[in-house]
């Protein structure tokens, strides 16, 4: 297989000594003719090529790159035109020009190539709605949680908008590994050239290195802040259409790289690759680092990972079976699912790139997992998974929230009581029997009473409560009503919609104790004198009878004593008899029918108090507590149709 470059001739490598290096190369040109007749095979291997790919497009099987200019010896071929230059302006491109004649590879550049439509990437319904409710999930979340804690599903939203627009025909996977690995080897045997430097100095591969297999992966790989300097796309083979197109292959720095722009590649590129590569060696395959910092966070990645144990050729008989196990097991501790019995889950291998030995089985599972075109829905989706159980603790609880019908009546019951609805439907109700008093009692124990209030004296008395002490005392349950309905409402609530319904209550209750006093003032017992009942006229005409009975009775009496009647002292006797008598029985009867009526206008007077302090403390309070609870439970449905509970 041959190797063709994306580069631009005109951009240097990031090795410090390139250009020394390349400038050496040009000055021992003419002290060399090995060197010269290799370049000037090299010209003519390029435009065999040329021909090559010029038939190809008349038969119609591509467009063809062009080829490179051939040079006179000892002179360097000029590069007027940056479509023309052969893949010689690194380190690792001239290691490749110094091999044989017979390994020399002719080179392309993809941007001769005629533009293709590139197909973007389409999620499934699914995956849609998920990223649907993702989005509504953040925006209905954004003025109750901090940014910092949407910020890891704000970056899921970002990527996965961005990867949609891209290419859905490719697959990028990164390779991935420690120091020493064979990483790099293992990425110049998939791609049958060597592209990626190998070799003991460590680290070896400074930056991230792209493979494409086919046309369309610009962009994609553009995305990854890779230069068109480290760009390589392996030809295809004579044999037909490459297994492995539509593949586009990163290798990576070493992840435990002493360098900490290394690192920053590796951590930032895996953030983006549709899926993932691990390359462990029978001496580091159980490091922590790996472990703890990379597979167990990425478990939810199962599906787009693979990991390959290499170098097994070092493993005598069946020792490479016991690390193989091993290595299963350390997966099986971090939480990463196995694909194995058919089943989803990440891919484990053991190979080694040095001998070739398992590498056809890698590029075959390779091929059928590119092939699929499923890796970038299935990155994505894992990416939400693990964004959604970052947010567990800010939505999901244990236990049924919210405000039961109870708590809405203890807290107008207290709101009541603070008003003092119960105080003023039972001055409402004595207000009505002492009416009832004196419009049906006899006039002597009306005089009778009138004496003795007046007449009683003020001491011993407990001084009254004063209005300012009341108010405190009102404003004080008014508080407690507030804060025990808060709490309630925010019970098993996640920290942050409890704080939210705590605040809105808090809110609510600002002034709510001087709006209850101006409705108490409105509502409370209206002014002047409570209604009468029907029967109230006769009850006072009657005992206006039993009293002029007593009158005349007694005038007759005294005409008796006088002499101006005739004697007959049954007859005023039974006269004054029964006006003495009927009167307070009269008085007793109409006490006894008013205590109805009585009872009926406190309970009503009651009932407009209560149903007054209710309403304020239901427009402060409990309104704006439901609103928020609503809130909530919109964002807990969007949290289930994140996480495909639908709940």
């Amino acid at each position: 297989m041959t190797a063709v470059t994306d580069q631009d001739p005109t951009e240097h490598t990031d090795q410090p000594d390139d250009d020394a290096r390349e400038s050496d190369a040009r000055k021992s040109d003419t002290r060399k003719p090995d060197t010269r007749r290799a370049r000037r095979a090299f010209a003519r291997s390029s435009d065999a090529h040329a021909a090559r790919e010029a038939d190809a497009r008349k038969t119609g099987a591509g467009p063809a790159p062009a080829p490179s200019r051939g040079a006179p010896d000892g002179e360097r071929a000029p590069r007027t035109d940056p479509t023309e230059a052969a893949w010689d302006d690194g380190l690792i491109a001239r290691r490749v020009n110094e091999t044989a004649e017979g390994d020399r590879f002719p080179m392309t550049d993809s941007r001769s190539a005629a533009p293709q439509t590139v197909t973007p990437l389409v999620y499934d319904g699914f995956l849609r709605s998920r990223l649907e409710a993702l989005r509504e999930l953040v925006g209905l979340s954004r003025t109750r949680l901090d940014s910092r804690t949407l910020s890891e599903a704000g970056r899921v939203l970002d990527e996965a908008s961005a990867r949609r627009k891209l290419s859905g025909q490719h697959t990028v996977i990164a390779i991935a590994g420690a120091t020493g690995s064979g990483k790099s080897q293992l990425f110049n045997a998939l791609a049958g050239v060597t592209i990626s430097e190998t070799g003991v100095r460590r680290p070896t591969t400074a930056a991230p290195i792209a493979c494409s297999w086919s046309d369309g992966a610009a962009s994609l790989i553009e995305r990854l802040g890779i230069p068109p300097r480290l760009r390589r796309r392996p030809l295809p083979t004579g044999d037909g259409e490459s297994p492995l197109r539509g593949l586009v292959l990163i290798d990576l720095p070493d992840h435990d790289s002493a360098a900490v722009q290394h690192r920053r590649h590796v951590d930032r590129i895996l953030a983006l690759v549709d899926a993932v590569i691990w390359v462990v060696d029978p001496e580091k395959y159980a490091d922590a680092v790996l472990h703890e910092r990379y597979l167990r966070p990425m478990a939810a990645h199962a599906e787009v990972m693979f990991v390959v144990l290499n170098q097994i050729d070092r493993l005598p008989g069946e020792a490479a079976e016991q690390v193989l196990d091993d290595l299963r097991r350390l997966l099986d501790e971090d939480g990463i699912a196995l694909g194995e019995y058919g089943e989803p889950g990440t891919t484990v291998l053991a190979l080694s790139a040095l001998t070739g030995d398992g590498v056809g089985e890698l590029r075959e599972a390779l091929g059928q997992f590119v092939s699929e075109r499923g890796a970038p829905n299935r990155r994505i989706s894992a990416d939400v998974d693990m964004a959604a159980a970052r947010l567990w603790p800010v939505y999901a609880t244990q236990r049924r929230t919210g405000l039961s019908e109870q708590a809405r009546e203890e807290f107008s019951d207290r709101l009541a009581d603070a008003v003092g609805a119960t105080a003023a439907g039972e001055a409402a109700e004595r207000a009505w029997l002492r009416n009832a008093n004196r419009a049906c009692g006899t006039p002597w124990l009306r005089l009778w009473r009138w004496y003795q209030d007046r007449g009683e004296p003020t001491t011993g008395r407990l001084p009254g409560r004063t209005q300012s002490d009341e108010e405190a005392t009102a404003r004080q349950r008014v508080e407690q009503a507030v804060r025990t309905v808060a709490d309630r409402a925010s019970a098993g609530l996640p920290a942050p919609w409890a704080q939210a319904v705590r605040e809105a209550a808090v809110r609510g209750s600002q002034g709510l104790p001087e709006a209850l006093d101006e409705l108490t003032a409105r509502a409370g017992v209206p002014a002047g004198r409570p209604p009468r009942p029907g029967w109230w006229p006769v009850a006072v005409l009657v005992q206006a009878s039993m009293t002029i009975l007593q009158f005349l009775g007694g005038l007759w009496l005294l005409g008796q004593i006088i002499g101006v009647a005739a004697p007959n002292l049954g007859v005023p006797v039974l006269l004054m008899v029964i006006g003495i008598v009927g009167g307070p029985l009269i008085e007793w009867s109409c006490r006894m029918a008013a205590r109805g009526p009585a009872r009926r206008y406190g309970l009503e007077a009651e009932r407009r108090l209560r149903e007054a302090a209710a309403g304020c403390g239901r427009a402060r309070v409990l309104d704006p507590v439901a609103a928020e609870l609503l809130r909530y439970r919109e964002v807990r449905e969007q949290y289930g149709r994140v996480v495909g509970t639908g709940r």
